[in-house]
């Protein structure tokens, strides 16, 4: 998780960033540091060990490390002794400069990294769900206000953030293994993790919010998916239900969902055997278009952690109880 201290609204790269007038909105601090720690504290009740990513001054979206990239494989099947790369984004131009703090954090943890070259924002548009790997895509835009007819007499273009050439450089990464690449069409959804998540013991179930795709992605993943197939509600999605994250503690499955999602919802996720634990971080949403995942950056099991002295000495370090010893 990246340190709360500098967040705030800098570029306000996406619709949640700005009011109806284009302006920038103001980040509530006090709320957003507290609804921050109440997650940290909660996914280590449940298990995780958070180790905290420095604030930068200039660099408020450190604390959305989902963007960073992704580390491949995230979980090797037991008995398996194999090497794992993380692989760099290649984020907007008001995000770029995060990657060189991304990547002698990694580094220290023990990983390999390497970089992506095209526009591409890691695991919030790249992610494992059952057997397929999924990638996201939409068209990137130059960001810039355009005229209309209407109040206000301009609109923001905001775009996507992972382009669909990708692939040539992520289909050798996964091998034989399926990608199901989908196409997003709304810009409040502008990752896909913000319209899909995927959970279960083999994260072979998916919560999707199909109106965030275009019609023939949505036609992929229902042939795709079937009954595995879980259809977010609108005001469900506008939570960003979708932005979930799912953690194992001993065997025991949880799903970490923002609060306010729908009883539905909820029943649905237990009745496939995952426990919802529900965390209040509306500060990130509303300000930083971000939710519980966004904020999260998944380096796969506890005990498939790198042994290296250096790098359980940087863990060590760089763990929320150390960084933070008096809110742990």
């Amino acid at each position: 998780m990246g340190d709360p201290t500098h967040f705030g609204v800098h570029g306000g790269a996406n619709p949640h960033t700005r009011n109806l007038l284009g302006l920038k909105r103001r980040v509530n601090l006090e709320l957003a540091h507290r609804q921050w720690h109440s997650l940290a504290r909660a996914l280590i009740a449940h298990g995780t060990e958070v180790c905290v990513i420095p604030p930068h001054p200039r660099l408020s979206g450190l604390v959305y490390p989902a963007n960073a990239g992704f580390l491949y494989p995230l979980e090797l099947p037991e008995g398996t002794a194999a090497a794992k790369t993380f692989y760099l984004s290649h984020l907007l131009p008001t995000r770029f400069a995060e990657r060189e703090v991304y990547r002698p954090f990694i580094q220290a943890m023990g990983y390999r990294t390497q970089d992506i070259s095209a526009r591409f924002e890691g695991e919030a548009d790249f992610f494992p769900a059952g057997e397929f790997m999924i990638f996201s895509h939409g068209v990137i835009e130059r960001q810039r206000f355009v005229p209309r007819f209407g109040i206000p007499p301009w609109k923001r273009i905001y775009g996507f953030r992972s382009e669909v050439g990708a692939l040539d450089e992520l289909r050798p990464i996964v091998g034989q293994r399926p990608i199901l690449e989908l196409e997003l069409c709304l810009e409040a959804h502008y990752h896909g993790d913000t319209v899909l998540c995927s959970f279960g013991p083999t994260r072979e179930f998916l919560l999707a919010y199909l109106a965030g795709l275009r019609p023939q992605s949505r036609e992929l993943l229902r042939a795709s998916f079937g009954n595995r197939l879980i259809e977010l509600s609108e005001p469900d999605a506008a939570l960003y239900a979708a932005n979930s994250f799912q953690t194992d503690d001993n065997g025991k499955l949880y799903l970490f969902m923002p609060e306010g999602v729908s009883s539905r919802l909820i029943d649905e996720v237990r009745s496939r055997s995952v426990e919802p634990v529900l965390v209040n971080v509306s500060e990130f949403l509303a300000k930083g278009g971000g939710s519980i995942k966004c904020m999260i950056l998944d380096l796969g099991p506890r005990d498939q952690q790198p042994l290296a002295p250096s790098a359980k000495a940087f863990r060590s370090q760089r763990s929320y109880g150390c960084v933070f010893p008096s809110a742990a």
